[in-house]
């Protein structure tokens, strides 16, 4: 088939996709700020838990710099309350409201690029993908790993992590655009861990990871995956600017090889 046949119904011509990967997923935004300083931009954005999150905020209009300021002195003491376990450990109340409160944008159609969210339907045991419609809940229920973070209840179905079922959303947009740029923020090594209830968490959910990914990582045209950010926990958030920087650097020095 002739490539100009088969681009021509694309709607898209730049889509790029955003992992999970908990507060590693602000190497998200150092990507983009690369990318932007190429003219690269995206005409659709899809995100996984914190890939949604920074692909929200960017959407919503939001710079890179801007997006990493924003998290550069908040703890996870301050976003989530422990709680007597029905169905989680820690409530995320707090951060619910401080996305509330940072978003412009209330809706997915309020949005300045469009955006699909995915989360995983506890109930039926399937991943579902948000694009209309409110914003906030959406983000929460995507971000919302299981045990550690009560369910997130949307029309009265329980909602999880996306990336329970598909931490890298490059199939929810490969489709409709032209080329997919790939952010992938949870490469997998096998670093040194510490038994905590957090990091076990943690690693356990990456090696489920590495296996839904697989398939996703082969739709991308161009795949961004800084190794170095297997040296980073999920939830070493007083680390955020230093993973923005390596996002930027590793991505500054793809590009300039002409990857």
């Amino acid at each position: 088939m002739d490539l100009l046949e088969l681009y021509k119904d694309k709607p898209y011509k730049i889509g790029i996709a955003l992992s999970g990967g908990g507060i590693k997923g602000l190497c998200h935004a150092g990507v983009l700020k690369a990318l932007e300083e190429k003219n690269i931009k995206p005409d659709i954005i899809s995100g996984v838990s914190a890939g949604a999150i920074v692909g929200a905020l960017y959407a919503d209009g939001y710079t890179p710099d801007e997006i990493a300021e924003l998290f550069e002195d908040i703890s996870f003491r301050q976003m989530t309350n422990f709680h007597i376990p029905d169905g989680g450990l820690f409530r995320i109340d707090a951060f619910e409201d401080f996305m509330s409160r940072t978003l412009r944008a209330k809706t997915f159609e309020e949005l300045k690029i469009p955006l699909r969210i995915v989360a995983t339907d506890l109930d039926k045991g399937q991943s579902v993908t948000f694009t209309e419609g409110d914003l906030i809940d959406p983000i929460i229920a995507s971000c919302s790993i299981p045990i550690l973070f009560i369910p997130k209840k949307i029309n009265g179905v329980n909602y999880v992590d996306g990336g329970v079922l598909k931490n890298f959303p490059v199939s929810t947009i490969s489709d409709e655009c032209e080329k997919v740029i790939g952010i992938n923020a949870s490469p997998l090594v096998a670093e040194e861990y510490k038994l905590s209830i957090m990091n076990v968490a943690s690693r356990t959910y990456h090696f489920m990871f590495k296996a839904n990914i697989l398939s996703d990582k082969e739709l991308c045209d161009l795949l961004i995956e800084p190794v170095d950010m297997g040296n980073y926990d999920t939830f070493d958030v007083d680390k955020g600017r230093e993973i923005f920087d390596l996002g930027y650097k590793s991505t500054k020095e793809l590009l300039d090889l002409g990857m």
